[in-house]
């Protein structure tokens, strides 16, 4: 018993080691009592009762998933005579079995109109021994056979840790040498010299049923018993509404590139620049916004659409200005060179820029913080400048006008302040 026993444990924790993490838990322990009956053979005047009382079973099993498991147990109890119309007799018996087991349950889909109720099928093979207490033969003692058992197990969830159960299970023992009260030899003719072993092993039948708990073992929320996979699915109905609710929080009503989630102006006016929270720029404080200001980068009053009134230099030079100190930039994400929706606008501003004074060449910049390896960096700063490059050709400015080159790190900056690391992560422009 105790190499039976030694065996089941090694195997399970083979498994166990071997298998992968499930989402469900995989180890049971189950105990049960209830009735057997020895159904033959029996001594000819000797009857035992419907249901004997006085079985018990014990296990370990383990469910390599939804569907299939294995378990080892024993089971030992009495056989006895049925009182007043048989002769007395008393055999108690011992039987262990490894055994496989098939989730019918999960396999009927009884999920779609009960999630209590299930029935498992076991199957297997082991051996048993007979001890006849009370035998007529000379031989008398213990007879030892092979046995092979099945039988089906309805369970009731209690809670995701314990089940009810009862099992109904048959036994077919192998090789049987003698009779279930043990007064007799086994065999499948009448033996005609008394007391004489015919070496003829027949075979036996007998039943139980039984009533017991399942504990449910692991960390998880369901054993595979229960375990549905589709429940950690949302449904049709439930993908819908988050992909709406996320449409939904993605809009852009007024189309200045920032998400109306993100958006503290969502009604910003068409072609206005913003930043990146959606409000619109006035570079230079004067009241008027860059997107109406025909000087964004000098004060001045509305009346003059917000440029100075005595103008001491020429319109060009207050765009260079603005472009070379700095003012135009192009932002992007940490490792991305996809331009920031909101700060395309400033390629805009300086295609327009260049559109109206054709005799004008422009360098392009690019950017990085100082995270990452140097070299890395200074490959992602030329294709930022190139991301701009490729706008600026695209919105008509011939390519012999425009250069690119990517700087590398921005070193002037806070790297341990995540807004400045956001402002080294740009391309800027230079007015030749």
């Amino acid at each position: 018993m105790r190499k039976f026993l030694t065996l089941v444990f090694l195997i399970g924790s083979t498994i166990t080691a071997y298998s992968q993490k499930k989402e469900f838990n995989q180890w049971s322990l189950e105990a049960s009592y209830g009735f057997n009956k020895p159904m033959s053979p029996l001594t000819p005047g000797y009857l035992s009762p419907t249901l004997n009382l006085g079985h018990t079973d014990f296990g370990a099993r383990y469910m390599f998933n939804e569907y299939i498991g294995v378990k080892g147990d024993f089971g030992f109890g009495t056989f006895r005579e049925a009182k007043d119309v048989s002769p007395e007799f008393t055999t108690k018996y011992l039987r262990a079995n490894v055994q496989g087991i098939f989730n019918f349950g999960r396999m009927l889909n009884f999920q779609t109109f009960t999630r209590r109720l299930n029935v498992l099928a076991h199957l297997g093979a082991g051996f048993g021994r007979l001890d006849f207490k009370e035998a007529s033969l000379p031989q008398g003692g213990l007879d030892y056979q092979y046995n092979i058992i099945s039988g089906f197990t309805g369970q009731f969830k209690i809670t995701s840790k314990v089940a009810l159960t009862g099992d109904i299970s048959m036994i077919y023992n192998g090789r049987q040498t003698y009779t279930f009260d043990g007064n007799i030899y086994n065999a499948p003719f009448p033996i005609t010299t008394p007391n004489s072993n015919p070496f003829v092993h027949a075979p036996g039948t007998w039943w139980t049923g039984t009533l017991g708990l399942q504990f449910y073992l692991g960390g998880n929320e369901e054993h595979a018993d229960w375990y549905i996979a589709a429940d950690k699915y949302a449904t049709k109905e439930e993908l819908a509404t988050q992909v709406n609710g996320i449409k939904d929080m993605l809009k852009d009503s007024d189309g200045d590139g920032v998400p109306d989630y993100l958006d503290k102006e969502p009604n910003t006016p068409a072609g206005a620049r913003v930043n990146s929270a959606g409000v619109t720029m006035d570079s230079d404080g004067d009241g008027t916004p860059d997107h109406m200001d025909n000087c964004p980068f000098l004060p001045g009053p509305a009346s003059t659409n917000g440029c100075p009134v005595e103008e001491v230099v020429e319109q060009l030079d207050f765009f260079k200005k603005a472009i070379n100190d700095g003012y135009v930039n192009v932002y992007y994400t940490f490792d991305s060179s996809k331009p920031l929706g909101y700060s395309t606008s400033a390629a805009s501003y300086v295609s327009n820029f260049m559109k109206k004074n054709p005799g004008v060449s422009v360098e392009i910049k690019g950017y990085a913080d100082e995270l990452g390896p140097e070299d890395y960096n200074m490959k992602l700063s030329e294709r930022r400048a190139k991301a701009v490059y490729d706008l600026l050709i695209a919105s008509g400015v011939d390519a012999s006008r425009l250069s690119y080159k990517g700087y590398g790190e921005d070193t002037s900056v806070d790297k341990s302040s995540a807004d400045a690391r956001q402002m080294a992560r740009r391309a800027s422009f230079e007015v030749k």
